[in-house]
C-alpha cells in the first residue's frame, strides 16, 4: 500500500464534478477520483474544520466506532472497476482487525475527521497515478477547475435543488417554442 494525503477537492467546471487529488506521501503520483457533490461538501467541511450545529454523517460513524471501543486504523483505495473506485475501512477492535467496504470517498471523509491514514493499493497508483506538475495545482493558472474551500464554498442542499429546478424550468421552455 501507498500513504497517500488529500492535496486537494477541486471541481472541474467542464462536467462540473469533484475530483479528490490524493498525492503520494513518498513520491510525485497523483491519484484524481472523482466523486459526487455531498461528499465533496463533507470533504471540504472537514479540511476546513467546520463545525455543524449537528453530526455529520462522517462525525457520527466516528463517533460509533469510538464509542463501541474501536479505532479507524486506516482507510484503503483497494481497486477500479470500469470507472468505480472501491475503498474499504479497516477497524482495530477488541475483537482484532475489522475491514469494512465503503466507497473511497466516504472513508476519506472518515479519515480526516478521525486522523487516520489514507492508503491505496500499489497496483492501482502504479496504474492511475499521475505526476502532475506543481502549476497544475495553481488555480491562478488553469481556469478548468477551482479548489473546494478557499476558492469555492461546498454547495449546500438548497443550491443544488435551486439549480436543478432552473435547468429543469429552461428545458421544459425550450420544448414550447
Amino acid at each position: 500500500m501507498v500513504e497517500v494525503v488529500l492535496r486537494s477537492v477541486r471541481v472541474d467546471l467542464g462536467s462540473a464534478t469533484p475530483i479528490l487529488l490524493l498525492e503520494e506521501v513518498h513520491g510525485e503520483r497523483v491519484l484524481p477520483i472523482f466523486i459526487g457533490q455531498p461528499e465533496a461538501a463533507a470533504i471540504g467541511y472537514a479540511l476546513q474544520n467546520v463545525a455543524t450545529p449537528r453530526p455529520m454523517t462522517h462525525d457520527l460513524l466516528g463517533e460509533v466506532i469510538a464509542t463501541l471501543g474501536g479505532r479507524v486504523f486506516a482507510v484503503e483505495i483497494q481497486s477500479l472497476v470500469g470507472s468505480t473506485y472501491y475503498g474499504a475501512i479497516r477497524l482495530l477492535t477488541s475483537e482484532g482487525e475489522v475491514t469494512v467496504s465503503a466507497r473511497p470517498s466516504d472513508a476519506i471523509a472518515l479519515a480526516l475527521r478521525v486522523g487516520s491514514p489514507i492508503l491505496v493499493n500499489d497496483e492501482l497508483m502504479a496504474a492511475e497515478g499521475q505526476v502532475l506538475e506543481l502549476s497544475d495545482f495553481d488555480d491562478d493558472d488553469d481556469d478548468d477547475d477551482h479548489e473546494y474551500g478557499d476558492a469555492v464554498e461546498a454547495p449546500d442542499e438548497e443550491d443544488l435543488v435551486a439549480e436543478l429546478r432552473e435547468f429543469l424550468d429552461g428545458f421544459g421552455r425550450e420544448g414550447q417554442a
